[in-house]
């Protein structure tokens, strides 16, 4: 039973986010050979205040 997570910065539409696990399932499927209702997906969000790079916050990069 494959599961994929998925870590994202806040800020896609829904739509967008269901694009992607529809993208990520049929991709496990194809190259695992299994069925979809195999498949999990999961988007883990994270607010821009709660990640950094090199040390700066997402909330305060340009």
């Amino acid at each position: 039973m494959p599961e994929v997570v998925v870590y994202l910065l806040e800020g896609r539409t829904p739509e967008q986010k269901k694009g992607l696990m529809k993208d990520i399932t049929d991709a496990v499927v194809k190259n695992c050979k299994v069925d979809v209702g195999a498949v999990t997906v999961s988007i883990m969000e994270t607010t821009k205040a709660n990640k950094a790079k090199a040390g700066v916050p997402f909330s305060e990069r340009k």
